[in-house]
């Protein structure tokens, strides 16, 4: 078995062919395929509509290859992604983008000066815990700091669970992650000092904007 983000890197770079195409295999069995090709395009409509609610300096948690990250520098918002795989922080800093190879987790530059933080692609499952991951994130924002999350769709069943990577026949270890969906939302944005401003639909892609609520919580752990 490999690591996933061994699993990850080679999807990015072989992202357009046939056997490029990675799949997110569920311990319940479900699978879905990895949109890579979407993470390496330009930011299309959809996304340029949720980064109009982006107030800079920007933080892009799994910023992946960087597309938030480009669209965001062509309307002149600083912004900086963190991303695990050395890969995709590489083809992210290749088309010009700020990012560093890092767990959100780790330090991070700016800690509290962040006034907006994305969570988008999915990203909501990091570490399988999202109220861990949203009071992580509220500790790197400013007081009045706002998040632009992606959510499942609704009917999915929300949780922590299991998952892999797979790969031209090829698969990764079982890792945590974790899917939300907006009605799940309310209860942990407010365990985590968020209030949830907005929600929305865009394609066939879900959203909410949460802005900090609650003084900001050191310890992730709590």
């Amino acid at each position: 078995m490999l690591a996933p983000l061994r699993i990850y890197a080679d999807g990015l770079t072989r992202a357009g062919d046939g056997p490029g195409r990675v799949i997110v295999r569920f311990a319940d069995g479900s699978a879905t395929p990895l949109a890579l090709s979407r993470y390496l395009s330009a930011a299309d409509e959809v996304d340029e509509s949720v980064l109009d609610h982006a107030r800079g300096p920007v933080l892009d948690v799994g910023c992946g290859p960087g597309r938030h990250l480009h669209a965001l520098a062509r309307r002149g918002v600083f912004a900086l992604g963190v991303d695990l795989s050395g890969v995709a922080v590489e083809l992210a800093r290749g088309r010009g983008a700020r990012a560093i190879v890092a767990s959100i987790f780790d330090e991070i530059p700016g800690t509290g000066s962040w006034r907006t933080a994305l969570l988008l692609d999915g990203n909501i499952g990091i570490g399988g815990a999202p109220l861990r991951l949203l009071r992580r994130i509220g500790a790197l924002l400013s007081d009045d700091g706002e998040l632009l999350v992606e959510l499942d769709p609704p009917g999915t069943a929300s949780g922590s669970l299991h998952a892999r990577l797979e790969l031209a026949g090829a698969h990764s270890d079982w890792f945590e992650w974790a899917r939300l969906t907006s009605s799940e939302l309310d209860a942990v944005a407010a365990g985590a000092g968020f209030a949830v401003l907005a929600r929305w639909r865009g394609g066939d892609r879900w959203f909410a904007r949460l802005r900090l609520q609650a003084p900001r919580v050191l310890n992730a752990d709590q």
